[in-house]
């Protein structure tokens, strides 16, 4: 629609330029007038004639002939299109001479000047129309590649998203499966408790986005999960903060930190500590986790420890790639990441 009233308002204008602009004799004189007359009947028709040479030239020739069969073939039938508008535009000024001007004259001086104009205005149709055309295509060009590294981002996107809820299942099952060794009673809490990570993780993920308060209550869940298996064993500090209008953030893009934090900041470590911080303020969102660090490893790595922390640090790159900042500092006795976002004002 905005290209269709761009081109009905570039024509109009041009349509009505020879009437706005064009002779306006005062004199009492009846040929002056009938020449003036006849100067803007034939640049009105003339106008109105060469929007059928700009649309063959941009629809058809360059389309069709130039991307097929190359620019001689283009340019010489363009050129016989032009002789063709040529004897159209004679034709109509032979007409509208003879019309406001009758006698026994030929107008010779008036159609050679007419011709020139014919051949000057014709080659500018022609050029604009090029350019418009080229330019056009280029740019749809770039916008479907666009589209295209679009999708291709949002396939890759999904299939990390994808990822997560078997890599957390993982860890969450190898967590169950520890603490009915060492607490049996406690599996059916555990199990209340992973029922609701699993309605959010079921029902909610499918936005691309969610407020930042559901994903808290997300955290929380899990924090309170580790709570249960590890009891007194671990100190668990989480601190949150959320402004009067929360934020909207991708589902369980943190919970990938928090999930490391535990995977190795527990076992063989004496005094184990997880520090965890989330504020959500106007401009942006910042999170920090923490945790201390064993002399010696703590358990076996398998295939797939380090998938979490890839899968989102890909994910933000995807989704903040100039608006976030992930720092990760291994100081040999601690781990901290920290995570700040800036909110798209």
């Amino acid at each position: 629609v905005r290209n269709f009233l761009l081109h009905l308002f570039f024509w109009a204008f041009l349509i009505m330029l020879p009437i706005l602009l064009g002779p306006n004799s005062n004199s009492n004189n009846p040929e002056d007038i009938r020449r003036s007359y006849f100067w803007i009947f034939y640049m009105t028709s003339f106008t109105v004639i060469n929007i059928p040479f700009f649309y063959f030239n941009t629809e058809i020739l360059l389309p069709k002939l130039l991307r097929a069969k190359g620019v001689i073939i283009y340019l010489l039938t363009l050129i016989g299109a032009i002789v063709f508008m040529l004897w159209v535009h004679e034709e109509i000024f032979h007409w509208a001479y003879n019309h406001f001007i009758p006698g026994n004259h030929s107008g010779g001086g008036a159609r050679r000047g007419a011709l020139m104009r014919m051949i000057f205005q014709l080659l500018f149709y022609a050029a604009i129309g090029t350019s418009y055309r080229l330019i056009s295509d280029r740019m749809k060009e770039d916008e479907e590649i666009k589209e295209q590294e679009n999708e291709r981002l949002k396939s890759e996107l999904s299939f990390l998203r994808s990822q997560i809820s078997p890599h957390f299942m993982f860890n969450v099952l190898n967590s169950v499966v520890s603490l009915s060794r060492r607490k049996p009673e406690m599996v059916e809490t555990v199990v209340v408790k992973l029922s609701e990570l699993m309605r959010y993780m079921i029902y909610e993920t499918n936005d691309s986005i969610v407020p930042i308060s559901k994903e808290l209550v997300y955290l929380e869940s899990y924090i309170d999960l580790q709570k249960i298996r590890f009891g007194e064993d671990i100190k668990i500090d989480f601190r949150h903060e959320l402004g009067p209008k929360s934020s909207h953030i991708e589902p369980m893009l943190l919970i990938p930190f928090v999930e490391n934090a535990f995977k190795h900041g527990v076992g063989f470590i004496e005094n184990p500590t997880i520090d965890i911080e989330l504020k959500d303020i106007e401009s942006e969102l910042f999170f920090r986790v923490s945790n201390k660090k064993g002399t010696v490893m703590n358990e076996t790595k398998d295939e797939s420890s380090g998938i979490g922390l890839a899968n989102v640090k890909r994910r933000l790159e995807l989704l903040y790639p100039e608006n976030h900042s992930l720092v990760v500092v291994d100081s040999g006795s601690d781990f901290t990441i920290t995570l700040t976002i800036q909110h798209a004002k």
